[in-house]
């Protein structure tokens, strides 16, 4: 029921999809005795929008998520295993092209592909399966996720695939499985600061320490500055929106201790 309404309700909530959808309604009360009403709500989602879409708000809701958790200090030393988030890869474009698509968190590959390269000997759990409501069994993000990463040059003997998982819920509760962590092993956890917050969460709720290495930072620099480009803004806007509702809840549900997991 969880995994349904997040992939329902909680995509209808979505800032560009509410606030559109708001103005379809209003447009519909233009041909009805309460069209008043109707411009009104016209009005308010096309100023809602234009907020969304030029203003640095998207900015200034995912800046504090990925401020929550510093950089990896990699003067530790060696962990024992990395486990990456899923999200990078599309898998039904690609099993309909037939070679990987990516989306825009290609950076957690990137960053786990520069770790195993740096330390050699330690495993690697890959954790996607495939996040559609309905969906069969033939297109999941770590099937694909095997052939980028030896394109990468990580043998093949040093991945562990999970493929099960559909949110990140599952993604702490499986790879906790693959990995069975032994007492004082160190697991780099390894996904887009921004979801680190509640990644981190759902890992302490299942009983893995982990240790977060943020990737595919989404601010920077001035976070007061507008967007140029609307698509921009707004993917930002829902990005941000998006992980909040789903810190919410999670922790309405129990999957967290805490609204906002830290250091």
């Amino acid at each position: 029921m969880f995994f349904a309404l997040s992939k329902t309700l909680g995509i209808m909530l979505l800032p560009s999809n509410f606030l559109i959808g708001l103005g379809l309604i209003g447009l519909l009360l233009l041909f009805t005795r309460f069209a008043a009403h109707g411009r009104r709500l016209l009005t308010a989602s096309l100023v809602l929008l234009a907020i969304c879409a030029w203003s640095p708000l998207g900015t200034l809701l995912l800046y504090p998520l990925e401020q929550r958790f510093p950089p990896w200090d990699a003067t530790r030393g060696a962990p024992d295993g990395i486990v990456v988030l899923g999200g990078a890869i599309d898998p039904d474009l690609s099993a309909a092209r037939g070679v990987p698509a990516f989306r825009s968190s290609l950076d957690r590959m990137l960053a786990t592909a520069a770790l195993a390269h740096r330390y050699p000997n330690v495993r690697i759990i890959y954790s996607g399966g495939s996040a559609n409501l309905l969906a069969d069994d033939a297109a999941k993000e770590a099937d694909i996720a095997t052939t980028v990463f030896e394109s990468l040059g990580i043998a093949k003997q040093r991945l562990t695939m999970e493929r099960l998982s559909r949110n990140t819920e599952e993604n702490a509760e499986f790879s906790k499985a693959l990995a069975a962590p032994k007492p004082g092993e160190r697991w780099l956890l390894v996904t887009s600061a921004h979801h680190m917050p509640r990644s981190v969460g759902a890992f302490r709720r299942a009983g893995f320490a982990v240790e977060p290495v943020p990737a595919d930072w989404r601010t920077g620099g001035n976070v007061l500055a507008p967007s140029i480009y609307a698509s921009d803004g707004l993917r930002r806007t829902d990005t941000a929106f998006r992980e909040w509702i789903g810190l919410a809840a999670y922790r309405i549900s129990g999957k967290t201790s805490e609204l906002l997991p830290g250091p």
